[in-house]
């Protein structure tokens, strides 16, 4: 089987975490006691993936020091750079495609946290059809996404109804970027044109999946890990992440980017 690559992204500003983010980036925020991109690491280095991609903007610098190469996670990471002000999601993952190569490639946002089955999404990766360009892991709709994102319907993503919401995980092929160009650009109209040509696939998760856009998210999910607390990432030093001042109130709502 081919090797699986992972790309996270981890450039975006987290308006809405303000003012914790303002000298934190929001994937080094700690959920049960390690951050959200070390989650990441984690769960898919003992899934397989030997090699990831981090794009960087936001206090860039801080991630590249907290997670440095890679190797204290058995793994290698190459950082993708785009200063500030980055280059939104689309652009984000152009910018990177050099460094990902020619085969399909997990994409996961760098703020959110799962505990989905992630040897299966490499699994999806391995075994992405040959006419799609990509695989949405999607969820129920949350309160603050009651509108959603995507449908479904037998394996396939829908552009309406809009009854489920976008992980932030997904599986992707370097060809849905096919006559994009530099610069700053969203991905999901991307995945609108490849759903309306049906090209898209999607698999429904029910598990434990917080967006962790905004402090009473944070809140939420760290009570729910103190009830039941089942992360095997014990076994991995985590350089620890300093307390920070208590972040402002949040702005309401949530999209897709």
């Amino acid at each position: 089987m081919t090797a699986v690559k992972a790309m996270i992204l981890a450039a975006g500003r987290g308006e809405r975490m303000r003012p914790l983010t303002d000298h934190t980036p929001k994937p080094l925020i700690a959920v049960g006691g390690r951050s959200l991109i070390e989650h990441h690491l984690i769960n898919l280095a003992a899934a397989g993936v030997r090699e990831f991609v981090i794009n960087l903007g936001w206090l860039g610098a801080r991630l590249r020091e907290a997670l440095g190469d890679g190797s204290r996670f058995g793994v290698t990471i190459a950082y993708a750079e785009e200063g500030w002000p980055a280059l939104e999601t689309g652009g984000g993952v152009f910018n990177a495609l050099p460094l990902l190569g020619a085969a399909p490639f997990v994409l996961i946002n760098g703020d959110v946290y799962a505990d989905c089955n992630w040897s299966a999404l490499l699994a999806r990766a391995q075994s992405l059809a040959e006419n799609d360009l990509a695989h949405l892991l999607l969820v129920p709709n949350p309160p603050h996404n009651p509108k959603g994102d995507f449908g479904l319907a037998q394996g396939r993503a829908l552009n309406q109804p809009t009854e489920y919401t976008f992980s932030g995980i997904s599986v992707q092929r370097p060809e849905l970027f096919q006559g994009c160009s530099g610069g700053a650009f969203p991905l999901v109209p991307l995945w609108r044109r490849a759903v309306e040509q049906q090209r898209v696939a999607g698999e429904l998760f029910e598990g434990l999946w917080s967006d962790v856009g905004t402090p009473e998210r944070l809140q939420e999910i760290e009570g729910r890990l103190r009830i039941n607390p089942s992360h095997p990432t014990q076994s991995i030093p985590a350089k620890s992440i300093p307390a920070e001042s208590k972040p402002a109130q949040p702005h309401s709502g949530r999209s897709v980017q």
